[in-house]
């Protein structure tokens, strides 16, 4: 759904609603669970090699068909963009990001004006649902939120400079990563990374055991047994071979490339006009939602389409640099 389905299905949160399950969102505030390594020489980047992998997977019909894929060695962010990250961006240009501005209304025609307020879905944890196919029983569009404020006003980044920023767009991504001189990562960079040198499909099934996600029944009972219900500082669990944390769960992270419902698929000719606004993105990774009887994206050849102008409380990103190797 793009902005205007949520809007004119009447998913509006109330404030006192966010407020009251705002828990249900933001972990307590703790300290960043990251091991500061030395700086490398792209400061707070790890090298991925270059290499050659049969990318995607089987569990649902988007991961296929099994396609080969060599990708050229780049630097990649260790963890995902901060909100202390994103704060000094915004300090530094006076960035203000898509779910802080009113909605575009040609973007959304027919929409009430009203309706165009700034905001952001926000996930809210229901106490019953009926089916599981209506996903508004727990995502609202919730009026006033953003990435300052991710549960909607009321709630706070305050103490969670390492927590992984959320509420912002593939836009607002780009912004910070064309200020910092890097890149959004392609999919198939991404996913090798994930990969960490593994060439085989499927070999990572079992990454909620390494990762923040869900733990219980999807939507309504969330144990908490990997410590966290909701997001986590970044860096909390194991690195992998390649140096690189919460490649699975905590969010889902952002990808350069337009959505298409299989590997290999051709562009469509209306595509080029829908980049950007109104426009899907492929997001990777899986989040702290994913539970084993919802979502299972977990996983590194997973995969969903996301609109590019619709922030979340469960998507955020990391950046890459792409250049040559360095010196042993």
């Amino acid at each position: 759904m793009n902005r205007s389905d949520w809007v004119a299905a009447g998913m509006i949160a109330v404030v006192a609603l966010v407020a009251a399950t705002a828990p249900m969102l933001l972990s307590h505030s703790r300290p960043a669970c990251l091991d500061p390594d030395a700086p490398a020489p792209h400061d707070g980047m790890v090298w991925i090699p270059s290499g050659d992998y049969v990318e995607g997977d089987t569990l649902y019909p988007e991961e296929g068909p099994f396609t080969p894929v060599h990708v050229k060695g780049f630097w990649m962010d260790r963890h995902e963009v901060t909100n202390g990250e994103f704060a000094r961006f915004v300090a530094a240009t006076g960035y203000v990001t898509e779910a802080e501005r009113p909605a575009d209304a040609k973007a959304n025609p027919g929409i009430d004006p009203d309706l165009l307020q700034p905001g952001a879905m926000v996930f809210v944890m229901p106490e019953r649902v009926h089916g599981m196919e209506d996903i508004s029983q727990w995502w609202h569009f919730v009026p006033g939120a953003n990435w300052r404020h991710p549960a909607g006003p009321g709630s706070s980044i305050e103490g969670k400079e390492n927590f992984p920023v959320v509420e912002i767009t593939h836009a607002d991504a780009l912004a910070y990563a064309n200020w910092k001189g890097h890149a959004l990562p392609t999919e198939a960079e991404w996913e090798w990374a994930a990969r960490a040198g593994d060439p085989h499909p499927g070999d990572d099934h079992d990454q909620p055991k390494q990762a923040n996600t869900w733990q219980g029944i999807f939507p309504v009972l969330n144990s908490g047994e990997d410590g966290f219900v909701g997001l986590a500082p970044v860096g909390c669990y194991g690195a992998s071979k390649y140096r690189l944390f919460d490649m699975f769960g905590n969010v889902w992270e952002m990808t350069a490339d337009l959505f298409r419902p299989r590997h290999g698929d051709p562009a469509g000719p209306d595509e080029m006009p829908r980049m950007g606004a109104g426009a899907r993105y492929t997001i990777k990774g899986g989040s702290f939602l994913c539970a084993p009887n919802y979502c299972v994206r977990y996983r590194s050849g997973a995969r969903e389409g996301q609109e590019a102008d619709l922030a979340a409380s469960h998507l955020g990103f990391r950046t890459v640099v792409r250049g040559k190797q360095p010196s042993p």
